[in-house]
């Protein structure tokens, strides 16, 4: 079916024009490429264990400065993350065995990075760098094999991207800190803003190769193996209290887990998948790189910073939680909701629709964040569950209503 006539905006008919120009690429007989490969679930299992290692001062020392730390060095590897999913999205060519062997040596260098990460701002600070520059390096070759032969502004953004980078990362590795901080940061910025300001350049590629699919199941499985590294916390938390108050805690811990999955995989992954298919048929390039790699940060880090305040919860069921626990709790939850709704807003649904789940579902999360700096943890930990429980309520009632509407609209049709 041909696609729609797009609106006259001069970015998109340049990505159109320089789409057509591109050469197709065929399509390899061993992998199917709008499936994710078995090696990149295997890379992903490893990505989650360096998330939780990050997130492992949150269990031992909370704090905001803890939590600050947290965030900025997942900032770090999750643009790599973003970057590997993103060109095999769109490298229907390559091969099992060639997309194997480059989730294999990514795997090591996450390997590397979860090594260092509870010392990523001390002792292990080289190591950190060292993996970061690998997969930076990684991704260079990739890209190169990939979209070299694209013209210069290809090449260029190529070597700045992933190139200057790497070269950033391995730099840090000789100099003292906060020195070495300052070239992180200055990489993690350097990619944001490549990110952002040539959207057009990748545009040609997206467009025509982009695969929808592939790129749901992808997010939807990483946010599923998120999820249970938090259910992992719980397990792991719950033997070492070993009371009832820490058993009943865990249960409501894994309610807590098992809403915010439903939430998410019984609307969120249909959400995704026809909001890209929507995008594509649009050409907006810029609405799908912000979905795909801004918002799902954000989202991840607000499931991942759960785990912390769980944790405590189960060992100090009684006490109220550490205040960046209490933020992490309900500011976790509301991150997780908004993230949400700007992306549903991005995909296109309604106002009306978005506020009627995303107001009760941030702002009562939000004022648990200041509720549990008083409560009980165990007590904030289930208004958490309650709240989640509402938004899920309310979700499925409106689901179920719609189902009714369709229905009596495909009796009175027949």
């Amino acid at each position: 079916m041909a696609r729609p006539t797009l609106p006259r905006n001069p970015a998109r008919r340049y990505a159109r024009a320089m789409a057509a120009s591109l050469p197709r690429l065929p399509v390899t007989g061993d992998r199917d490429p709008s499936r994710a490969h078995w090696m990149e679930l295997f890379f992903d299992l490893v990505f989650v264990a360096l998330v939780g290692q990050l997130a492992h001062g949150l269990h031992t020392e909370p704090s905001f400065g803890t939590l600050a730390i947290f965030v900025a060095l997942f900032a770090s590897v999750w643009w790599s993350w973003v970057n590997l999913t993103f060109v095999v999205d769109v490298s229907p060519q390559l091969s099992a065995r060639r997309l194997s062997i480059v989730m294999l040596i990514a795997m090591f260098a996450v390997g590397a990075l979860a090594v260092a990460a509870p010392e990523a701002v001390g002792d292990r600070a080289w190591l950190f760098a060292a993996g970061n520059a690998v997969l930076r390096v990684l991704l260079l070759v990739v890209w190169i094999g990939f979209s070299w032969s694209n013209g210069t502004a290809s090449r260029v953004r190529i070597l700045v991207y992933n190139g200057l980078t790497a070269v950033l990362w391995l730099v840090s590795i000789a100099l003292p800190a906060p020195a070495n901080y300052v070239l992180w940061a200055v990489a993690i910025v350097l990619e944001v803003v490549l990110l952002t300001a040539t959207s057009g350049s990748w545009a040609a590629i997206a467009l025509d190769r982009l695969n929808v699919e592939h790129l749901s199941e992808r997010f939807g499985l990483l946010v599923i193996i998120v999820l249970g590294e938090s259910v992992l916390s719980i397990v792991d938390a719950v033997p070492g209290a070993w009371t009832l108050a820490a058993g009943l805690v865990g249960v409501l811990g894994l309610l807590l887990t098992a809403g915010l999955a439903w939430s998410f995989f019984l609307y969120g992954v249909d959400v995704m998948a026809s909001g890209l298919e929507r995008l594509l048929e649009a050409g907006d390039v810029r609405t799908i790189r912000d979905t795909v790699a801004f918002l799902p940060f954000l989202l991840l880090a607000g499931v991942t910073a759960l785990s912390g305040a769980l944790a405590e919860g189960i060992a100090h069921p009684g006490e109220p939680l550490p205040p960046a626990l209490a933020v992490s709790l309900g500011g976790g939850i509301a991150l997780f909701y908004l993230t949400n709704a700007v992306i549903a807003r991005r995909y296109g649904d309604p106002w009306r629709v978005v506020l009627r789940w995303a107001t009760p579902a941030v702002g009562l999360s939000a004022a648990l964040a200041v509720a549990a700096l008083w409560l009980p943890a165990a007590a904030a930990i289930g208004c958490a569950v309650v709240i989640l429980g509402v938004v899920v309520a309310s979700a499925e009632l409106a689901s179920r209503s719609r189902r009714l509407l369709a229905g009596r609209g495909s009796a009175t049709i027949y």
